[in-house]
């Protein structure tokens, strides 16, 4: 088939990425040919869409191809979702917001297959409701369903916030505690993480929460928490931030300010020894 004629999946949760992989899938392309097809299905509005193989039509992009093998295969929205999701979670590699979105769509998709009415299966008319449809997506991706269920907490991450779970500048605990803050007040914890110039402990992640869940969690709650020392810094000497913002410039970051009184101290240092040896 063209390739033209193909378009992504709607929605598609998975990102396609020119890195090293992509290059070699590239180079085996231009070498060998696309082994294995692509699974698609005709679009209503023309052309179609891709169920799975998205990163291997866009390798053939890339390799010069004008056409590539398919499988075509007639399936509703809902047994498309699952087939995508299903054969894209079998990558190595995969990011825990493709992951996050991927349990979502698919969760969707068999609470909605499981409410239909025109099913000819009475198993498979059987209405499924959130809790069973994850246990059917922790059995069938080999894992927990307190891990699909934190994964899916994790697409109520404001986007900024999604992203740094994906750079691992947030852990994955603290983060789906994080999912529980309004949007706006994600947004200020943004500026609180700037502010003290670090990530949140579960912990810290944990009361902003129920602060929020009680009375609200405002930008001056979510500083005072963050400027707190973490228990893994209990065995080193600290520092709040704001005390030491009145001697530095307010340009300087915490980094600058370490820095600055680490030079200090080895001159003082270094005057103590000469004192001595006079």
């Amino acid at each position: 088939m063209p390739l033209s004629q193909l378009h992504p999946f709607e929605g598609h949760p998975f990102k396609v990425l020119d890195d090293d992989a992509m290059t070699e899938t590239v180079e085996s392309i231009r070498q060998m040919g696309v082994a294995n097809p692509l699974i698609v299905r005709p679009d209503q509005d023309g052309g179609y869409e891709i169920i799975s193989g998205h990163r291997r039509h866009h390798a053939a992009e890339l390799a010069g191809l004008d056409t590539i093998p398919v499988i075509v295969r007639e399936l509703d929205d809902d047994a498309a979702v699952i087939m995508m999701v299903d054969s894209n979670l079998q990558r190595e590699n995969i990011l825990p917001s493709e992951r996050a979105k991927a349990y979502k769509m698919k969760l969707e998709a068999l609470k909605h297959q499981g409410s239909r009415t025109d099913l000819t299966c009475e198993q498979d008319a059987h209405k499924l409701d959130g809790k069973k449809s994850r246990d059917i997506i922790a059995e069938q991706a080999g894992t927990s369903k307190d891990s699909v269920r934190r994964f899916i907490r994790l697409t109520e991450l404001i986007p900024e916030i999604l992203d740094m779970v994906d750079e691992k500048k947030i852990s994955m605990t603290p983060a789906v505690e994080l999912s529980y803050l309004k949007p706006e007040e994600q947004r200020n914890f943004l500026e609180a993480m700037d502010y003290a110039q670090a990530a949140p402990s579960v912990s810290q992640a944990q009361r902003m929460k129920k602060k929020s869940q009680e009375s609200g969690c405002t930008l001056d709650d979510m500083c005072s928490i963050m400027d707190e020392v973490k228990k893994d810094d209990l065995g080193q000497i600290a520092f709040r931030t704001s005390d030491l913002q009145k001697f530095f410039p307010k340009s300087y970051t915490p980094r600058q300010m370490s820095d600055t009184i680490l030079r200090l101290l080895e001159q003082w240092q270094r005057r103590r020894q000469r004192d001595q040896q006079r």
